[in-house]
């Protein structure tokens, strides 16, 4: 009997199969037209840990096959190595002139060290490929490229430097791809200004180096061992991993501490930054065309070496990444059969099987499977989904409060966008809310006998009108055990409160149990800023039986009428990982007057919390006084 790739892993929307009759969704290749040859050699470097023999180039032909093979749909090539230019102007002119012949490449890219960039292939791309984005692998300022070594084992910076201002010179605009490792932990703002003074330099993408699990030094076939390789071997020495590896966490600081900068530096205006754009965009919402954050992932990334081994993703570990020889294959429905029985990939699906069910996969959309690798999970398992859920909780604060970026270190209010969550007009609730003398109009409350206040009187999830503290109502609006907690907000704290729930069990009935919480709708962004704090302060001093835990939200409220969406703060009270909904509503009178009582105790002043600033951000803060 045949069995999808479905029936083994259902997580459509995370990790969409090749369809071979999909004539609209892009494939992207990435062309290896020297192989693992380079003219440097970075320790870091994966490409070179698979070890295989270099020294062939792409030819001309193998763009037609690939040309061919997907002639059915959109093609995205990225020229890529080791190191591309080694194959030479000629063997390049080929290949540019051989994809330009080919109607359904729609975009060519290149990833160089820039060592070998001068004017002469400058010219070169001018004549044959205007339109080929350049991407330069430059780890940051000096200090930062430490890891980026020539065979001589001295640091390829200054030519690398030279390259990017030679592009400036003639009008060229490049990303610049920045490993993250321990020489550029703790000054994010440093390298990214440097970055950015780049004129040519026009986006930046951080990738971490998550290479832990590396224990050996590349192989060498050559007779005398290069400085570079003597630099690795003692790289390798210690039994934490590689001395040029970082882990998740450290990852994370370093992403949320250079985004922060990046709003506060004004670099966003001419610079994308990698991952915070994309996790800005699915935070809005939108779609993200990095298969970090996006469903196309190894099923539509493949990989040409010259020697056809044709596969995956070439970070994906070879050769079980490799599903066939480019010649032997004969069409795309037979590529797809491949990948369904690959045990590589259908083992790196397995990997994300907990995404299905993630509260954060709309917004981290599953991360990489490569990386993921790389991270050894049977040893960590929970530390990559760990470093994208706090990446994730940090670019929502920063957007949400873009002028205190403290906000993105508090590590008690999370992502957690309610569904459905709207109100009819957001604008006019605000305004009538400060205005007492306004008009309010009559409204419609009715109580469940499971407690439920709404429209209709109804348990679960219905219309409830939206009521102010100035309506003659408000007191009967409000169920009675998250009173004490909306007096507290509103009364004594002065902010706005857009819907309450006291929790509910609905025994006998067929629905979830629904837990106490109230939401905040903020008036500005001080404002937002101020009570976020606060309510990290709140969470974190209260008292709480056993069995129940205090949860502090991020998430946006749509307005129905308009269709913007605001920042918002949900405070709820949960039971946690280890108790039942029972248990749960046994104590929760105890725990919501424990919770009212702390938010009585607190106050929406400043913009700290109670979690702790990064080593360096104290610092700095200690010094300014």
């Amino acid at each position: 009997m045949h069995r999808t790739t479905e029936q083994h892993h259902p997580i459509d929307q995370l990790y969409r199969s090749l369809e071979s009759e999909d004539t609209r969704t892009a494939v992207s290749v990435i062309v290896k037209l020297r192989g693992e040859t380079c003219d440097i050699d970075c320790p870091h470097c994966y490409e070179k840990r698979k070890e295989v023999p270099g020294g062939a180039r792409i030819s001309p032909d193998q763009i037609g096959q690939l040309a061919r093979l997907f002639r059915h749909r959109p093609l995205a090539v990225e020229l890529h190595g080791g190191e591309p230019l080694t194959a030479g102007r000629e063997v390049i002119a080929e290949i540019l002139r051989e994809l330009a012949a080919q109607p359904q490449v729609v975009r060519v890219s290149m990833q160089t060290n820039g060592v070998q960039l001068d004017g002469q292939w400058l010219d070169l791309f001018d004549e044959l490929c205007p339109g080929l984005q350049i991407g330069v692998s430059l780890d940051g300022d000096a200090q930062g490229n430490s890891w980026r070594l020539g065979y001589d084992g001295e640091p390829v910076y200054p030519r690398v430097a030279a390259a990017l201002e030679l592009l400036a010179e003639r009008g060229r605009k490049v990303g610049v791809i920045t490993t993250v490792t321990p020489a550029v932990l703790g000054r994010a703002e440093e390298v990214l200004d440097h970055l950015a003074a780049f004129a040519a330099v026009n986006a930046v993408s951080f990738v971490p180096c998550f290479d832990t699990t590396i224990r050996r030094s590349t192989a060498i076939r050559a007779r005398r061992v290069p400085a570079s390789r003597l630099l690795q071997q003692a790289a390798l020495a210690g039994d934490e991993g590689p001395a040029w590896a970082i882990h998740p966490d450290e990852y994370a600081e370093f992403v949320l501490a250079a985004t922060a900068h990046w709003i506060s530096a004004g670099h966003f205006t001419r610079l994308k930054l990698e991952p915070a754009v994309s996790a800005i965009r699915r935070l809005r919402g939108l779609g993200s065309g990095f298969c970090h954050f996006s469903d196309l992932k190894c099923d539509h990334v493949f990989t040409l070496y010259p020697d056809n081994r044709f596969g995956s993703c070439d970070e994906l570990p070879w050769p079980q990444a490799r599903l066939t020889q480019l010649d032997e294959i004969t069409g795309q429905h037979e590529l797809a059969s491949l990948q369904q029985g690959s045990l590589l990939l259908n083992q790196g699906k397995s990997l994300m099987a907990k995404c299905a069910s993630c509260d954060y996969r709309s917004t981290c959309g599953g991360g990489c499977i490569a990386t993921r690798w790389r991270q050894d999970p049977a040893a960590d398992g929970d530390a990559y989904c760990d470093y994208r859920m706090r990446m994730i909780d940090g670019i929502a604060a920063l957007l949400a409060q873009p002028a205190h970026a403290e906000g993105a270190w508090c590590q008690t209010l999370r992502w957690h966008p309610r569904t459905p969550n709207s109100m009819r007009d957001v604008n006019a609730f605000t305004t009538r809310w400060d205005n007492p003398a306004a008009t309010r109009a009559e409204v419609r409350l009715h109580a469940s006998e499971h407690g439920n206040i709404n429209t209709v009187g109804l348990p679960g999830v219905h219309e409830a009108d939206d009521l102010d503290p100035a309506h003659s109502k408000w007191c009967e609006a409000i169920e009675p055990r998250v009173w004490p907690l909306v007096d507290a907000l509103t009364t004594g704290w002065g902010l706005i409160t857009y819907d309450s729930c006291q929790g509910h069990p609905y025994s006998g009935l067929d629905l979830t149990p629904a837990e106490l919480r109230v939401g905040l709708l903020l008036r500005d962004r001080e404002e937002y800023a101020r009570a976020a704090a606060a309510l990290c302060r709140a969470a974190t001093a209260t008292v709480l039986p056993d069995g129940i835990e205090v949860r502090v939200a991020r998430s946006e409220l749509t307005c129905e009428s308009t269709h913007a969406t605001t920042p918002v703060l949900d405070l709820s009270l949960h039971p946690d990982h280890q108790q039942d909904w029972n248990a749960y509503f046994a104590h929760l009178d105890t725990a919501a007057r424990a919770l009212a009582d702390a938010l009585t105790a607190e106050h929406p002043m400043g913009t700290r919390c109670s979690c702790p600033l990064p080593a360096p951000a104290a610092k700095d803060r200690a010094v300014a006084g």
